[in-house]
């Protein structure tokens, strides 16, 4: 928990308030309010991603593989299914975690203006799930860890950079932007950041949540498929 609370701490530092100084005092606003608060709550959607992606990699790979702790789990009652279940549990779990200590650095910032930001929880629980369930897939399939390096330079860090994490989504080339509205991360960010500043747009997050919802369910189906392939025997 340590890197949780570091992560944000430093992140908001240098970058909300070292590198926001300079554009506010420039251009005033970033889509409205201060970088710092404009940032704070795409950070926050961004590292539910990279410790969802973190905990359903290499963790799922070497339980499968390597220490074969799914396996033990399987001689007792146990079903596949409930130790897919436990392990995107401990996901969802973590996303909770990681969003109060994100959300309680970003109070200590001045970042949060919104009685509403105590749904953000719920949702960067969501957003774990929809981010966890279809990486768990991925890595139940796979037999060498060379795909979550080409997961991580293809997926994560496009996504990170690109779904309106640290600038709108406006200043994208149009088609990029068609792209972006495809990913799970920039929905969640939507929904993060109209909970933080409470700027809510009722048509546009409705749409945020449906989209991470289904997004969940295929991810869990396709995860329960995986499991089911790799682990009975």
């Amino acid at each position: 928990m340590t890197t949780s609370f570091l992560f944000p701490v430093l992140y908001l530092a240098a970058m909300g308030v070292g590198l926001g100084t300079l554009d506010d005092h420039h251009t005033h606003t970033v889509g409205g309010v201060r970088y710092l608060d404009f940032l704070a709550p795409g950070l926050l959607a961004g590292t539910i991603l990279q410790v969802s992606v973190n905990e359903s990699t290499y963790p799922v790979m070497a339980r499968i593989k390597w220490i074969r702790s799914y396996w033990a789990m399987l001689a007792t009652p146990l079903s596949v299914r409930d130790v897919l279940i436990g392990h995107l549990g401990w996901a969802v779990i973590r996303g909770a975690m990681v969003s109060s200590i994100f959300l309680g650095v970003m109070a200590c910032f001045g970042a949060v203006h919104s009685a509403l930001v105590v749904l953000v929880i719920p949702v960067s629980m969501l957003a774990a799930l929809a981010f966890a369930s279809p990486t768990t897939a991925f890595a139940a399939t796979t037999s060498k860890e060379n795909g979550f390096a080409l997961l991580y330079r293809f997926g994560v860090i496009p996504l990170f950079l690109f779904s309106a994490t640290f600038f709108p989504l406006g200043q994208l080339p149009t088609a990029v932007r068609y792209l972006a509205q495809l990913t799970p991360l920039l929905h969640a960010v939507n929904l993060v950041r109209g909970l933080t500043l409470g700027h809510l747009v009722a048509a546009q997050n409705f749409f945020d949540l449906a989209y991470l919802i289904g997004f969940a369910m295929v991810g869990c189906a396709l995860a329960d498929r995986a499991f089911k392939k790799r682990l009975v025997v």
